[in-house]
């Protein structure tokens, strides 16, 4: 994406693990919970949470997208079908996933840009530090909080609440 940034993720697009479009201009009125996810890290039992947070509010209307990533210590080297094995084997995954993207630097997906620039860690940081990092998007597509890689899925429960 070229000139200013847009308010919110509606204009964003990604492709799934099975090589399917994602738009985000279908996830107007709901709420969406972006994760960079990695297959071999400390924090992959928060797939559990996560699966629990989208079994809990998808009829509610919130989505979880999950979007594998190898930049932290190559704790997601698999391919797409591998990542979705583990996944579903392990964790019983059923929230999207997307294929394998990265979250800092030049080739970065978009989307990670837009939400760093929106929602700045640390220090006014806009990279990424580690693998599981959340962003809450209200029903209107803009980013309202980031969450570092430590907190757990089930203490989002509030804030998922306070948008749906």
């Amino acid at each position: 994406m070229t000139g200013t940034m847009p308010g919110n993720i509606l204009g964003f697009e990604a492709r799934s693990l099975s090589g399917a479009p994602i738009r985000f201009a279908d996830m107007a009125g709901r709420a969406v919970l972006v994760v960079n996810t990695a297959s071999e890290c400390g924090f992959t039992p928060q797939y559990g949470g996560l699966q629990a947070l989208h079994e809990a509010y998808a009829e509610r209307g919130l989505v979880v997208i999950g979007f594998p990533c190898n930049q932290f210590g190559g704790q997601e080297p698999g391919d797409e079908s591998q990542i979705a094995g583990f996944c579903q084997r392990n964790y019983g995954v059923t929230f999207l996933m997307s294929e394998k993207v990265e979250v800092n630097g030049e080739r970065a997906h978009p989307l990670f840009g837009f939400l760093t620039a929106a929602l700045p860690g640390v220090l006014g940081s806009h990279a990424i530090k580690w693998n599981f990092t959340k962003f809450l998007i209200d029903k209107a597509g803009v980013p309202v909080k980031r969450y570092a890689p430590m907190t757990p899925p089930g203490d989002l429960g509030r804030d998922i609440e306070a948008l749906l």
